[in-house]
């Protein structure tokens, strides 16, 4: 369809999902202006609406994403190893990148989750220096290659600007100096990080700037407070990696005689905009301190599962709120993250049926848009509702196809959740916008080639 932005458009969905346990059947959608203007269900097909067949979804938020490690994906299973050997091929690919390459990466990877159903990305990004820690002319180079990025892709984000000081704890709870590839991460102290992020003022409408501890590995307990207080004056999210493995336990008590999130905690960057992405390995008082707090928990699966770091408490944590990212892009396919968190904890706990269809789409939706700061004044979310007055973010799931043939239509959700891929998504809407149309990105018509051309160029 064609017009102006503010003309008024319908779409007539046989399935969409308004936020409950199941789909509802006609629904009729209305957007101007980049928002849904009306949702009304068991309506008859309007004659001039687009008639979106299967189920129609919010758009999707993947709320934690390191553009540059989709260079890593299949390239790292040789020989076994552990997250730390991991941690050495990815920063082999992060001595490689420069702002030129990681624009294209970046774009290819967002429209890679695009084409997923992705319509907004929550990018942990602290790839900020060039080679040896110098700063680029514009310090925030790297971060306006990640802006423009997602704007050729049609995706929103938000920055989360990492804070980046130390290179580790060791086993006997000392701070370890950034060295190598760690010299590109780093700033030379919390209010280095702070002035670079409070002059990093990109521009459009579909970016906002966040914050970000990267653990309490690399920032020591004692700079807490000072990210804390940046995102605090901002009301900006804060996301920090936590408790992801146990030697991170081990070294975090032995420097402090605390967890991670207690340290978190004590410093003041443990709040409702908190994200604690991964929580793996949490004790009993960390579960009470997330649910206290209000604190969101960030799940990835796939990426928990591919690195051997354990099963999170996901149970336990309910009624705290979650997200769902991809992290390192073993694979983009916020589906498969989303059954990932319940079919986890069906080992974990031996029983089925924890979080449903709806708990696990609203983690994907509107959970992972709030911990982005995509918010409205009275608290709901801005985006991932099919809702009157929130963003026109759509993704349209036909059921005919061959993971989905022959599921009841009135239980869709549990056979998206459940059964579908990222290959299933036929069209996908951000902000009044189509990305995808008949599973092919609107903008970037070979996501496939440009993904291998970059990556084959960083592996050179």
């Amino acid at each position: 369809m064609t017009g102006r932005e503010t003309d008024v458009r319908r779409y007539w969905c046989e399935w969409a999902w308004l936020g409950g346990d199941a789909p509802v059947s006609g629904v009729l959608l209305e957007v101007a202006g980049g928002r849904f203007t009306s949702v009304s269900a068991d309506a008859d097909p309007a004659g001039d609406a687009e008639v979106l067949t299967g189920l129609t979804l919010p758009g999707l938020a993947n709320a934690h994403s390191h553009a540059f490690h989709r260079a890593l994906r299949g390239r790292t299973h040789a020989g076994g190893g552990s997250f730390w050997t991991w941690r050495e091929v990815m920063y082999r690919v992060a001595e490689r990148l420069d702002p030129d390459a990681y624009l294209r990466l970046a774009r290819a990877a967002y429209a890679e989750m695009a084409l997923a159903g992705v319509t907004c990305v929550g990018e942990f990004h602290y790839l900020h220096h060039a080679p040896g820690g110098a700063r680029y002319a514009d310090p925030n180079a790297m971060g306006h290659a990640l802006v423009e990025a997602a704007a050729q892709a049609g995706v929103r984000l938000t920055l989360l600007d990492v804070c980046y000081l130390s290179g580790g704890l060791n086993e006997h709870g000392s701070h370890l100096p950034l060295t190598g590839p760690q010299l590109r991460f780093g700033d030379a102290d919390v209010a280095g990080w702070a002035e670079r992020v409070a002059a990093f003022a990109p521009e459009g409408g579909h970016v906002r700037v966040g914050a970000a501890a990267h653990s309490v590995r690399a920032v020591p307990a004692e700079d807490l407070p000072g990210v804390a207080a940046f995102a605090d004056e901002r009301r900006a999210p804060l996301h920090v990696h936590v408790s992801e493995q146990p030697a991170e336990n081990a070294a975090c008590l032995a420097a402090y005689d605390r967890t991670p999130t207690r340290v978190l905690a004590d410093a003041g960057a443990l709040t409702e905009r908190t994200t604690l992405v991964h929580a793996t390995h949490l004790t009993d008082g960390d579960v009470a301190a997330v649910r206290d707090f209000g604190a969101t928990v960030c799940l990835c699966p796939t990426t928990e599962r591919d690195l051997a770091d354990g099963l999170p408490r996901t149970g336990d944590l309910v009624p705290a709120p979650l997200s769902l990212g991809t992290d390192q892009h073993a694979q983009s396919d916020l589906f498969a993250e989303a059954r990932g968190v319940e079919l986890h904890e069906r080992l974990r706990t031996h029983r089925r049926g924890t979080l449903g269809s709806g708990a696990l789409l609203r983690a994907a939706t509107a959970h992972g848009h709030r911990s982005l700061g995509w918010a409205a004044e009275d608290g709901d979310a801005d985006a991932g509702e099919l809702r009157a007055g929130a963003r026109a973010d759509l993704v349209n799931v036909p059921l005919e196809g061959v993971r989905l043939a022959g599921a009841d239509p009135a239980r869709a959700t549990d056979a998206v959740v459940f059964a579908a891929t990222a290959a299933d998504v036929r069209h996908v809407m951000a902000d009044g916008r189509w990305t995808v149309r008949g599973g092919v990105h609107t903008r970037l018509s070979d996501t496939a080639h440009d993904l291998d051309t970059v990556i084959k160029e960083l592996h050179s």
